[in-house]
């Protein structure tokens, strides 16, 4: 090998011989190499002339035929020259090889990146006769390395430009790097915070949490903090909410970043709103979700000890005649002279609630039939006074249902519907009076047993139809999202109000069906308007508790939609107070819901379970305020607060606010005040049928 490398030398050194030395270099170029080459000689120090071009090289050069024996500036463009010539310059200045980069634009438009190496060829002088160009073709090297350098200057980018505030952390928690967002959020700068530990901006309260998630990031998962106190430069606390991501790079763990958002606001209002998560508007009395909770713990507790519990369930008896006369304002007034009636009659023992409407329930625990008896006659005793409202003295009487744990019922819900099924004896038999719930009570909705048997069959006969209530952007006008509604017409009994087939649906199981049929109908329409050209419509489906509880509940809904190729984003999920009671079981299916892209929202929010205190935990994307505060949001500066911070609240956290039962246009005004996102209700659509909303949607897309 060395000596064939010698016998190349000496034959270009002998360059009279021109026939042999082209001979050896056309064998080396056309069969050992691909690059470009090209070979210059070398006179008075300055100019360069072309002796030698492989095939390559006359094509990117774009040389002639005519190219040897030229030099650069009368081969080439003057323009092209001036760099090339100094790159030859320093191999005379250094006579040692150059290795230079550059492109140029092809014929094609395309970009052609090249890496030359300038190798000096000496006589026996050390006088450099010849230069010897190769140029090797890197464009696929740069052009990934420059896809690379935009992915780390986007990536910098999201970072720079987080609202959120993220640091980067090394293994032992020391910060790497900061975001602008983190420096507004800790009052710290950059300089502050490089190398400082995290552990040292943490609450100490704090620290043994955020080191248990720490420590589980750096073994690979992604991990959040709901909340997680930081202590600002100036000594104030922060409630953020954190996120852990691990930072791995060729599969190895190099430490984690954190992203946080200061919550602080959000949190405080949380607290705030706790009191009306539990508590009647109206009234200030405890309302049904603290109904729920407290008894589902007096009944734990009684379990224990062996004692009973009572429930009253409290009906003003014409209430509604007064409502309707003297009108809603002297109804409210009436009803909290109720609330403050029988909140004086409290003990240790007893606790009043409103939960809706004129109806109270009284829970007393730790007591016997016999005291319950006493308690009930000491009721009547408090409505013997009449009301004093707008001047003028009411007699109001009440009717009282009564269900005794463990005797009735050994759980919440058996309780309350017992104590009701007994109040509607009281009400058919007189009303003003109290009575124990007795085995011999027959379920108070009229013609159950009918219902009951028509129901079973109602889906096989076609009975059950859907309408589609259309959700108004208030600020654009547009409609693109409906909630389905579920509607019942029989034959014999007409048609039935929701109110009264889905209770009944809920007690004996079929609602489960009935859901499916419900997911399955959507779908089918979903499908049936894409094809009409009607894309993009968003449908709300309400789940009922029961079957949100279902076993194979995830993987019963991503059947029905592969089924009917339904893609998730034009499908949603609605959730209520009921199906929230355990806090894990929900918490996990709503994750595998998220999971197949299905966004999930909460009906009725603030009522019942779907309440504040769970808008943290739950990954939702939409929150639904109540008919009820909407009614009344222009009447009662409380309704009015509470919307206005549902409202901040959801936007806050990123979350769409829907409101129910809009019916006037001065609501509509209100909402759109406080930046509420969407509406429906009957001054916008009443629910329609498929295709009076596809004529709706054809004429407002």
């Amino acid at each position: 090998m060395n000596s064939y490398k010698a016998n190349i030398k000496n034959e270009i050194l002998n360059f009279q011989d021109q026939e042999n030395l082209k001979k050896i270099i056309l064998d080396i170029i056309f069969y050992h190499m691909k690059d470009i080459v090209f070979i210059m000689k070398v006179e008075n120090n300055d100019t360069f002339r072309y002796v030698f071009a492989n095939e390559a090289g006359l094509k990117k050069a774009k040389l002639d035929s005519n190219y040897m024996g030229k030099t650069i500036d009368e081969a080439m463009p003057s323009f092209s020259t001036q760099d090339l010539k100094e790159h030859y310059q320093r191999v005379l200045k250094t006579k040692e090889p150059v290795t230079y980069r550059d492109s140029l634009i092809e014929d094609d438009g395309k970009v052609f990146y090249g890496e030359s190496i300038l190798t000096p060829v000496m006589d026996a002088n050390d006088h450099i006769i010849f230069i010897i160009s190769v140029t090797r073709d890197i464009t696929q090297y740069e052009l990934k390395k420059k896809k690379m350098e935009e992915g780390q200057q986007k990536f910098k980018s999201v970072i720079d430009h987080n609202l959120d505030a993220i640091l980067s952390l090394d293994n032992r928690g020391n910060i790497l790097s900061s975001n602008p967002s983190s420096y507004k959020v800790l009052g710290y700068s950059e300089k502050q915070l490089k190398n400082r530990s995290v552990f040292n901006l943490i609450h100490e309260s704090e620290i043994s949490k955020f080191r248990n998630i720490f420590s589980k990031s750096l073994n690979g998962y992604a991990l959040e903090l709901l909340e997680c106190t930081f202590i600002h430069k100036n000594g104030k606390h922060i409630t953020v909410y954190l996120k852990t991501v691990p930072i791995v790079i060729n599969a190895e763990i190099k430490g984690i970043y954190i992203i946080f958002r200061d919550i602080t606001e959000q949190y405080k209002n949380l607290e705030t709103i706790k009191y009306m998560v539990y508590h009647d508007q109206l009234t200030g009395l405890l309302n049904r979700t603290a109904l729920i909770k407290d008894l589902d713990q007096s009944i734990e507790k009684a379990k224990e000890k062996q004692t009973e519990i009572a429930i009253l369930y409290i009906d003003l008896d014409r209430f509604k005649y007064l409502n309707d006369t003297m009108g809603h304002k002297v109804g409210d007034q009436l009803l909290r002279k109720v609330g403050e009636r029988l909140s004086s009659m409290e003990g240790q023992s007893q606790s009043v609630y409103r939960i809706g409407g004129d109806e109270f329930v009284i829970l007393i625990t730790n007591v016997t039939r016999s005291e319950v008896s006493g308690y009930s006659s000491k009721v009547f005793s408090h409505f013997d006074v009449p009301f004093l409202l707008e001047g003028q003295d009411y007699f109001i009487t009440p009717s009282i249902g009564i269900s005794m744990y463990p005797i009735d019922g050994q759980d919440t819900e058996t309780l309350i519907r017992k104590a009701d099924s007994a109040l509607f004896q009281v009400k058919e038999r007189g009303k003003a009076h109290f009575q124990f719930y007795s085995q011999e009570m027959n379920v108070h909705i009229p013609n159950m047993v009918t219902m009951e048997s028509q129901l079973r069959r109602a889906m096989d006969k076609n009975e059950l139809m859907l309408y589609y209530q259309p959700q108004v952007d208030l600020r654009t006008g547009e409609i693109n999202s409906y909630e389905a509604l579920l509607r019942w017409n029989n034959p014999v009994l007409g048609f039935v109000s929701p109110g009264e087939f889905i209770p009944l649906a809920e007690d004996t199981g079929l609602i489960v069906p009935i859901g499916y049929w419900v997911i399955e109908e959507v779908c089918k329409q979903i499908k049936r308007w894409e094809e009409k050209g009607l894309r993009n419509i968003k449908i709300a489906v309400n789940l009922s508790p029961k079957q949100f509880l279902q076993p194979h509940l995830v993987e019963k809904i991503r059947a029905i939609m592969e089924k009917h190729k339904v893609q998730p984003e034009f499908l949603e999920i609605e959730i209520t107070e009921g199906a929230m009671q355990d806090t894990l079981e929900t918490l996990k299916i709503l994750k595998q819901l998220k999971k197949l892209g299905l966004s999930i929202s909460v009906d009725d929010f603030g009522t019942g379970y779907s309440s504040l205190s769970y808008i943290k935990q739950f990954p939702l994307d939409t929150i639904k305020i109540d008919r009820s505060f909407i009614k009344e949001a222009l009447l009662d500066r409380k309704d009015e607060a509470i919307i206005t911070t549902i409202i901040h609240l959801g936007c806050s956290l990123g979350l769409e606010v829907v409101a129910e039962g809009v019916e006037t246009e001065d609501q509509v005004q209100f909402l759109k005040s406080v930046s509420c996102h969407k509406a429906q209700g009957y001054l916008f659509s009443k629910p329609l049928s498929s295709e009076e909303m596809e004529e709706t949607f054809l004429k407002t897309s």
